[in-house]
């Protein structure tokens, strides 16, 4: 799943291309991508005929603003890709369910072949009321807090850190592999418990946590060997070339020279070093 980086990217390259733009058509092949509208038909509506103004992100959601007070709601989900084509003669990839086409020339297209993502269009005021972006945590990224902030919020917790850095509600954006390479920043391990840290390990965490997704979204997210995450324009990120332990096990520790691990965490797969996390 994409997580706060590669959704990070993808804003700021929607940004650079599509404000300004207004839209001209818009088809829908699979209304389960737009399942919270009443039908299709009601979608294409509240899009046709509308300018976008900007590109925002909450956690791991695009926001499209519109003129006229209305928002474009993107979610990725698991799978989930937008690409952008330059006419409407390009081949269209399989399992796109969504097309948008600019007055100005070009199309945005919604691939998902697991059909968890979504879109949808929500009036500007009402964005806070939608329950999955009104419990969202603190966005570590665009809304960086005091690392003592962060500690208090981290040790009133009481829960493993892994799970907690996983926390939509807790912090927005972050997913299984930046909260591995995050800790291993850290040096800690993914079942310490948050109200067992010491000042200096909060502040290894916070700094960990900031120098990671930094540096996520420099190199343009991580594509990792499905291939499923790629940029607007089909470009695959570079990060994962510095993974220090998502999907390493059985590799040195960059830190300590030790076997890197993997345990099964919640359905999960959990990288870390044994030796240097503690």
């Amino acid at each position: 799943m994409p997580e706060l980086p590669e959704v990070e990217v993808l804003r700021r390259d929607l940004e650079r291309d599509i404000t300004g733009r207004h839209i001209k058509t818009v088809e829908v092949e699979t209304p389960r991508s737009v399942r919270r509208h009443k039908n299709k038909k009601e979608f294409i509506g509240r899009l046709e005929g509308k300018k976008v103004v900007g590109v925002d992100r909450r956690g791991k959601y695009l926001l499209c603003r519109l003129d006229g007070g209305e928002v474009l709601v993107i979610h990725l989900g698991m799978s989930g890709q937008l690409r952008r084509a330059k006419t409407a003669r390009e081949a269209k990839m399989k399992h796109t369910h969504v097309i948008i086409g600019f007055q100005q020339g070009g199309q945005l297209r919604f691939i998902d072949p697991r059909t968890f993502g979504e879109m949808f269009v929500a009036e500007t005021d009402a964005i806070d009321k939608i329950k999955e972006l009104s419990h969202l945590g603190i966005d570590p990224y665009d809304h960086p807090i005091s690392w003592d902030e962060f500690g208090a919020l981290v040790v009133s917790r009481k829960a493993k850190l892994k799970p907690l850095l996983m926390d939509q509600k807790f912090i927005a954006g972050i997913g299984n592999m930046y909260s591995d390479e995050i800790l291993w920043g850290a040096g800690l391990r993914w079942d310490r418990t948050s109200d067992s840290l010491q000042a200096q390990e909060i502040r290894r965490l916070y700094r960990s946590l900031i120098e990671v997704l930094q540096e996520a979204v420099k190199f343009r997210g991580s594509t990792l060997s499905d291939g499923q995450y790629v940029d607007l324009f089909g470009q695959p990120g570079e990060y994962q070339t510095y993974h220090n332990a998502y999907d390493r096990e059985g590799k040195p520790c960059p830190r300590c020279r030790q076997p890197l691990v993997r345990e099964r965490v919640a359905s999960r797969s959990t990288y870390f070093c044994a030796s240097c996390q503690v």
